[in-house]
């Protein structure tokens, strides 16, 4: 006879009233990325594939332009079909952001089109243009010169040892009276530089 196990339930645990409470609150991008998924991964387990239309390629670029718009508002994703969001979700991933909220995100929207750009573009002024921008973004830094400096930490009496084989490698050179006469007219710092 099998013996059967029952697990432990925990008593006094609120549940949520309904599924919206239940999920944590999601930036556009992330609830896009998780609903891009979710449908993935139903469209790989029924087998039908995701084939957008025209109309679902405009209506996705329509929402993308709304949110790059107005960052704050919130747009109900579930009333599109799967088509709309899966493309939706390209991209956005394509651009890896869709809403710039912070100077990074700036930076990366603008990487990412000088990408583009260089990927696709007509011509090779273009493309060289494209290149260069790229080059000069902090970060890739393709074009700027470096200057590379070397500390040594030595002991001091290895540096007070060199300090005097300096010292003793200066030759001097004792002035006569004619050579003080001179520097009287011109001036000592004429006579010693000569």
């Amino acid at each position: 006879m099998q013996e059967i196990l029952i697990p432990e339930i925990d008593e006094n645990v609120p549940l949520p009233t309904n599924a919206a409470e239940a999920l944590p609150d999601l930036t556009p991008e992330a609830e896009i990325e998780m609903r891009a998924r979710t449908i993935k991964l139903i469209s790989d387990l029924t087998g039908t594939p995701l084939c957008p239309d025209e109309e679902d390629i405009k209506v996705a670029k329509e929402i993308a332009t709304a949110h790059l718009a107005n960052p704050k508002n919130r747009i109900e994703y579930s009333k599109y079909p799967n088509e709309t969001m899966a493309y939706l979700a390209g991209l956005v991933a394509q651009s890896n952001c869709m809403i710039v909220d912070d100077l990074s995100e700036l930076k990366l929207y603008v990487v990412n089109k000088l990408v583009q750009e260089v990927e696709h573009a007509d011509s090779s002024k273009t493309r060289i243009a494209a290149l260069a921008k790229l080059g000069e973004v902090d970060g890739v830094d393709a074009f700027k010169k470096r200057t590379e400096t070397t500390h040594i930490i030595k002991p001091i009496e290895e540096v007070e040892k060199e300090l005097l084989s300096v010292l003793e490698g200066i030759e001097y050179k004792v002035l006569d009276d004619a050579d003080t006469t001179l520097a009287d007219k011109l001036g000592t710092e004429d006579v010693i530089s000569s």
